[in-house]
């Protein structure tokens, strides 16, 4: 069976379901069983029209439950109305699922579990290895985002930033079970920029593709992080950097800059550098200004004060740190930087080893310990 064709046909099988009159929860309910069904058959007998099979079978699972639901008799109308069975219209209505499941009622990982779920067409146990967590956790996350929509209407128009939120979260998640979280956030972003022409869309997926280049050159054969200027240039996908270009320039055009495009011009100007001392700082620190102007985000002027170090030396990165917060994460670690570049050994190895404390990730912490050390070494050496 073609996995892919799957699920690619899940969402528009689903939201054909949905305007037939079926609330959100009891029609994916019916899809997953059609699912299961095609599963079961279709290695022996493939059909012919796959999406109109399984909007058939779909169709008659949910009539089956309605009949089954004597709180819900009302349903019982809608038997004698069953379409005849027949090719589905070829409508495509995926993008009335990315903004029901980017619902503003929804948690952020609720929101994710069920685009991944009702769009990507992933299964509750596919969706919990990606989390690592159990699949019974998942499952009752996904039953509890089912019911808080399950009364939504489509009528309302969607909230396309929530739903660029939502797909980044996919992306950022990482790498883990027998899903790309990355890959799998690319292909929804795809899918969302064929329906719907959104500068902000494109830049998403352009920001998506431009990081995604370099993930084979981010870490070490040991699993150890690789920063952006030590990293080897040869692994990056040179395919996935000029679509990512080419689409961000497209999106740049177009003059409705936000902070999706901003970023991934950032990336583009990484990924343009044959090297790291050829990085185009000073554009990069412009790009920051933007991206700040957009956001006001403290995070934005956390990632512009090394910029700025870069662009006009250590200090000057110094400085534009000096007015931001000490809490924000990852501060101690670009302080640490920022003072190994001026010369500051001792105090960047303190910064170092600090940093490395309060990092949730074992990656990163494994990283910040090692530059602690590296420095320590450097230090007695000296001596």
């Amino acid at each position: 069976m073609d996995e892919a064709l799957i699920r690619s046909l899940t969402p528009s099988v689903l939201t054909v379901l949905v305007r037939r009159g079926a609330d959100f929860a009891a029609a994916e309910d019916a899809v997953q069983e059609a699912l299961v069904e095609a599963v079961r058959g279709w290695a022996d007998d493939p059909p012919r029209d796959p999406k109109g099979w399984l909007v058939t079978v779909a169709w008659r699972r949910f009539l089956d439950a309605a009949r089954a639901d004597t709180a819900r008799r009302r349903r019982e109308d809608r038997v004698e109305e069953e379409p005849a069975p027949g090719p589905a219209p070829d409508v495509d209505d995926t993008l009335q699922l990315y903004f029901l499941c980017a619902h503003p009622s929804l948690t952020p990982s609720s929101a994710v579990a069920l685009t991944l779920r009702a769009v990507g067409g992933l299964t509750t146990r596919q969706i919990a290895r990606a989390y690592l967590v159990p699949e019974a956790t998942m499952a009752q996350r996904i039953s509890r985002a089912k019911r808080t929509v399950s009364g939504v209407r489509f009528d309302r128009p969607g909230d396309v930033a929530t739903v660029l939120r939502v797909l980044y979260l996919v992306f950022n998640e990482g790498y883990s079970g027998d899903v790309d979280l990355a890959a799998e956030a690319i292909r929804l972003t795809r899918q969302l920029a064929a329906s719907v022409d959104h500068p902000e869309v494109a830049g998403l997926l352009a920001l998506m593709l431009l990081h995604h280049a370099r993930r084979a050159a981010r870490t070490a054969p040991d699993g150890s992080l690789v920063p952006l200027a030590e990293q080897d240039r040869g692994r990056w996908d040179t395919a996935s950097i000029a679509e990512g270009v080419a689409i961000l320039q497209a999106a740049l055009a177009r003059d409705r800059l936000g902070e999706f495009q901003a970023q991934a011009a950032i990336a583009a100007l990484h990924a343009d550098a044959p090297t790291a001392g050829e990085t185009d700082w000073v554009q990069i620190v412009e790009w920051y200004d933007e991206l700040a102007r957009l956001t006001g985000s403290p995070v934005v002027r956390l990632n512009r004060a090394v910029a700025v170090g870069e662009a006009d030396g250590p200090r000057a990165g110094l400085a534009a740190l000096a007015g931001l917060d000490e809490a924000l994460p990852r501060y101690t670690a670009v302080a640490a930087y920022l003072h190994e570049r001026d010369g500051d050994l001792d105090r960047a190895a303190r910064l170092y080893a600090e940093a490395a404390r309060k990092a949730t990730d074992l990656a990163e912490r494994d990283h910040l310990t090692r530059r602690a050390a590296r420095l320590n070494s450097r230090r007695r050496e000296g001596r």
